[in-house]
């Protein structure tokens, strides 16, 4: 049996920091410096239009992300799970204190104590689930 090296503390930091500040901020050079030090360099976004590879990549489309919904907040839903060298985490997004606009669930996969993948599945009730599913893939 293979065991995990990766620590169930350092995977619940990378869900919640990843959501907090890599999709949750604005500015620009902190989302890059959260980037940096949270992702691999070859790391790969999976979300609903397509894959997309590397850090700078994933920089671009967490801005232009952000850009879409500057004003919108990531909440997560109860405790992030983790197995071996993965985690998940259900968040719900939109204005601050109101009610969400759209849900979905982080699910990451950790190497050498950084974010290798993201899959990112949006929860198909929201708007946002229609929309992104309706954009070419990536």
């Amino acid at each position: 049996m293979i065991q995990s090296t990766e620590s169930a503390e350092r995977i619940r930091e990378l869900l919640d920091r990843n959501l907090q500040e890599v999709f949750g901020e604005g500015d620009n050079a902190r989302r890059r410096a959260a980037i940096d030090a949270l992702w691999a360099e070859d790391a790969v976004l999976y979300v609903p239009p397509g894959a997309i590879v590397g850090r700078d990549a994933i920089d671009k489309f967490a801005g232009d992300l952000r850009a879409t919904h500057p004003h919108y907040v990531y909440t997560p839903h109860g405790e992030p799970q983790v197995l071996h060298n993965a985690g998940r985490l259900a968040w719900g997004s939109g204005p601050r204190g109101a009610a969400f606009e759209y849900t979905g669930w982080d699910v990451l996969i950790v190497r050498d104590g950084k974010i290798a993948a993201l899959y990112v599945f949006l929860d198909d009730t929201s708007d946002e689930f229609r929309r992104a599913s309706a954009q070419p893939a990536v």
